[in-house]
């Protein structure tokens, strides 16, 4: 059995308000396992014994759109991803920054890559890793020409941000 987290877009944002208890009632209803939620904002910790990650990222998409009626893009990572990600420090301590991880449905290309360097500007700083990218902020988000849109068009995927905050808390929660 492997321990997951489930990183849902369009959850409590854009009108779409979904309750952590009804969450937690869907991922139980796909049978897995000590499902648990973390903040308001589409972050889901479960147990299952599918290793096919993909499937599983399918499988879950298709029931939260059937139930919520509206598209729910999923981005799974295990625990030890998770911790990974939580731990990687891509850039020089900045005070007034902030850090976002992005998470992608798969790892970018090098012209990818290249797209994203050309994001950077004064306020704005990224690192790719995997499938993170990791964002650093001098600004509040709202204030910055990038956006996840932006970035979704450029690049022709999808992705979903967490603040690192969020990240490195679930990680000392859930990773083992």
């Amino acid at each position: 059995m492997a321990r997951f987290v489930a990183f849902l877009r369009a959850i409590n944002v854009g009108g779409h308000v979904v309750k952590m208890d009804r969450l937690r009632e869907l991922f139980e209803a796909m049978g897995f396992g000590n499902v648990e939620t973390f903040i308001a904002s589409g972050n889901v910790v479960f147990d299952s014994a599918a290793r096919n990650v993909a499937s599983l990222e399918a499988k879950i998409e298709r029931e939260l759109e059937s139930a919520l009626g509206y598209e729910v893009a999923t981005f799974l990572r295990t625990t030890a991803e998770l911790a990974a990600a939580a731990s990687r420090e891509p850039f020089p301590r900045r005070d007034e920054a902030t850090l976002y991880i992005g998470f992608l449905a798969r790892p970018l290309s090098k012209e990818q890559v290249k797209t994203v360097e050309g994001f950077r500007s004064s306020v704005d700083e990224f690192a790719v890793h995997g499938r993170e990218l990791y964002w650093s902020c001098s600004v509040k988000s709202m204030d910055s020409e990038f956006s996840l849109a932006r970035l979704e068009r450029a690049l022709k995927i999808q992705a979903t941000f967490r603040n690192a905050n969020t990240v490195r808390k679930m990680a000392g929660k859930f990773a083992s």
